[in-house]
């Protein structure tokens, strides 16, 4: 069976400011078809990392490919498969909507006759495309900003928080066209929103000090612990929890209740009946849920 092509490969990538290593040793790739969120604390290393794919700065090792072509070797052509959507979105305001998308296009060869107008209405800018970017809200700044980075229909695309700001109808609006644009494109979404990368994101990837702490399937993390929070009638020690089946932390919540977290695909609850029983105790609650993205975020980045 045929390996599918890469869309990105990011290859042992170091980068040190001065004293600092900001990234170590990061490796992974990604295909097209698949949005990938991009998850770390303040200075884990993120914005360094799509400055590197982007080509705006070098890695001290390693290398990176888009698309097949390498950052170092052919970095116009990287340039190329690329669409780009920094935090703080550059837009010339004086400009009108689709005067600086048709300049953003006039960088471009090849751009198919009609791109502007396909792009334009895919963004829902038609409406608004004889404003001034200075006149236009938050939500239709950032449509003008997706639309600049897809203008010549880059198969890889890099998003840097591209919904902070927005109102609840902007936010379902662009979430919509970035899950619209994810089906034929890779995208890279950073973001300090856990709830866009649920909604979104097929993979998530966790960047903690530089170093890739989680990378997995949004379906593996949605599906492999469970949290389980409990009274029982008694105070008990942690060591009580260690023998069940797939356990892996219990932290005292308050007087004789217990956050337990189990890595167990069928419910975890018949277990704790029959431990309650077996050890003469009486289950004052119980409650359980799937861990969230958020939680397994925060144990990751404090547990490192």
């Amino acid at each position: 069976m045929m390996e599918k092509k890469k869309s990105l490969s990011v290859r042992l990538v170091s980068k040190r400011y001065g004293h600092q290593q900001v990234l170590k040793n990061i490796s992974f790739d990604l295909e097209a078809g698949k949005i990938v969120g991009l998850l770390g604390p303040n200075g884990a290393g993120k914005s360094t990392l799509m400055k590197i794919i982007t080509t705006y700065v070098s890695p001290d090792e390693g290398e990176v490919f888009v698309n097949g072509h390498s950052i170092f070797d052919e970095p116009m052509e990287v340039r190329k498969q690329l669409g780009y959507l920094p935090e703080h979105n550059p837009l010339y305001l004086d400009m009108y909507v689709r005067e600086y998308l048709s300049f953003v296009a006039g960088f471009y060869r090849n751009i198919k006759p009609g791109r502007l107008e396909e792009v334009m209405s895919m963004t829902g800018l038609m409406p608004e495309s004889h404003k001034k970017i200075g006149q236009l809200s938050k939500g239709y700044r950032q449509r003008v900003g997706l639309a600049a980075a897809i203008i010549h229909d880059p198969p890889v695309l890099i998003l840097d928080e591209p919904t902070t700001g927005l109102d609840p109808n902007q936010l379902v609006e662009i979430r919509s066209m970035i899950k619209r644009l994810g089906q034929n494109k890779c995208i890279i979404l950073s973001t300090h929103i856990m709830q866009e990368v649920e909604h979104m994101a097929d993979r998530v990837l966790i960047l903690h000090q530089g170093e890739i702490l989680l990378d997995k399937n949004m379906e593996e993390i949605s599906s492999d612990n469970q949290v389980v929070e409990i009274g029982f009638d008694v105070n008990l020690e942690p060591q009580w929890f260690a023998h069940l089946p797939g356990f892996i932390s219990a932290d005292n919540i308050g007087e004789n209740s217990w956050k337990l977290i189990f890595k167990h695909k069928s419910d975890i609850r018949p277990v704790l009946f029959d431990f309650a029983v077996q050890n003469g105790l009486k289950i004052l609650h119980i409650n359980t849920y799937q861990t969230r993205l958020e939680e397994i975020f925060r144990e990751t980045t404090q547990q490192a």
